[in-house]
């Protein structure tokens, strides 16, 4: 069974960013366990508690390396990564892109985020974290696309999509972390000479990892790891 933890940053429509990021970390059901430990271990080695949640707002100055050793623990590590950029959200066509709906072209993006992750003769299931109390009504609808798409009409591939609470999943937590980075970048609120803790994380990211944040990486089937699609309008119809 594979296991796929989302996560977003910006998504509301009438927020205060112009960009909005998807992100899923895909990891098999059996390593699990183990990551979870290793993540409360590392947590433990910085003097944290275990229920001390992993979050891109909390990185500083103070927590840096902390941050560092489990940015280098997800590449070091079987989990795979993939985000989804959206740019200039306030500015689109919606009656062009998507009927005139924000929602609509919402679940249109996090079918460009997840689709590629799935594949026939595998089992899934997706857990995304609550945001909000319309959550509910929007998993259910993400499902039926998934599984239409994929005529996949009994739930053979796709078992189950629901929701979940960030500080009960470290993997979760882990993907916060990542897609804060990209958010951060995207926003152009990312200063290479400042050392401030999210500035020097991002520096750590591109720089020890070599990950350019401004660019698609190829199709998901010959880069797994850490898998970035900038989207662009022309490209959804």
């Amino acid at each position: 069974m594979n296991l796929i933890y989302c996560d977003e940053s910006c998504h509301l429509e009438n927020d205060d960013s112009n960009v909005m990021v998807l992100g899923g970390i895909l990891i098999d059901e059996s390593n699990k366990s183990r990551f979870y430990e290793e993540i409360r271990r590392i947590k433990t080695k910085y003097g944290m508690s275990t229920w001390n949640e992993i979050k891109w707002t909390k990185v500083s100055n103070s927590k840096i390396d902390f941050y560092i050793e489990i940015l280098d623990y997800f590449f070091e590590n079987e989990i795979s990564f993939r985000a989804l950029v959206a740019k200039n959200k306030k500015d689109l066509d919606h009656e062009k892109y998507s009927d005139g709906d924000y929602d609509l072209w919402y679940y249109k993006m996090y079918f460009r985020l997840i689709d590629p992750l799935l594949e026939w003769g595998n089992e899934y299931k997706i857990f995304i974290d609550i945001k909000d109390t319309n959550g509910g009504h929007r998993v259910d609808k993400l499902k039926r696309v998934l599984c239409n798409n994929m005529y996949d009409y009994n739930g053979n591939v796709l078992r189950d999509v629901k929701q979940i609470v960030s500080n009960h999943s470290e993997v979760l937590q882990v993907c916060d972390l990542l897609i804060g980075c990209i958010s951060y970048y995207h926003r152009g609120l990312y200063d290479e000479n400042s050392d401030t803790g999210k500035n020097r994380l991002i520096s750590h990211l591109i720089n020890n990892h070599m990950k350019n944040l401004d660019k698609s990486t190829y199709t998901y089937q010959f880069e797994k790891k850490f898998n970035l699609f900038i989207w662009r309008p022309e490209e959804v119809r």
